[in-house]
């Protein structure tokens, strides 16, 4: 059965960006550098499968213009963009795999889930989507990749949640660039 997986790069104090909406660091990366390194490549390569083995992409309207819609597709994927507002142009004339969906997160991911079939939709950036999905109820799973810098400002993940949400672990992968926690969401 097809699962939504959130797969986020994070700072020590919280931050997925920094106030410019870059990553961090000097060329604006730090935050992704872990997946570039070749000093670990089993657990890249291990999330890159991951990565790559979605059957949907479930991404914020911030996180999707600011990537342009990733040119269309994300490696051939759907694309699912809640909102309440219509897509710029690129996105409603030239875009044909990205959709946006104007009537809630749970009708984002339930078509989302749709499109991915027995595959895992992947979630990509948007602290407020994150936030929406957890508050719905259709986020399954979390999977942070906490990396050993402090960004000191910039925009949170979890800033605003409804309430206390527990999660389980289900995995810790330790290596020198990053701690990746992968965890599921408590019902």
């Amino acid at each position: 059965m097809s699962k939504s997986v959130l797969d986020m790069s994070m700072s020590l104090d919280g931050y997925i960006a920094d106030p410019n909406d870059f990553l961090g660091g000097d060329d604006g990366e730090r935050l992704h550098k872990w997946a570039d390194s070749d000093q670990h490549p089993e657990p890249v390569k291990q999330f890159q499968d991951e990565w790559n083995g979605a059957g949907a992409i479930l991404a914020g309207r911030r996180t999707a213009e600011l990537m342009d819609h990733w040119g269309g597709s994300h490696g051939g994927l759907p694309i699912f963009v809640p909102s309440h507002r219509p897509p710029g142009p690129a996105a409603r004339w030239g875009y044909p795999l990205v959709t946006y969906v104007n009537d809630g997160i749970e009708s984002a991911m339930a078509q989302a889930k749709a499109a991915a079939g027995e595959r895992d939709v992947q979630i990509r950036g948007g602290a407020y989507t994150v936030q929406q999905a957890l508050e719905a109820g259709v986020l399954d799973e979390v999977q942070i990749h906490h990396i050993p810098v402090l960004l000191g400002a910039g925009r949170r993940l979890f800033d605003v949640l409804p309430s206390e949400i527990e999660l389980e672990i289900i995995q810790v992968l330790d290596t020198p660039e990053a701690t990746h926690i992968r965890y599921r969401v408590r019902r």
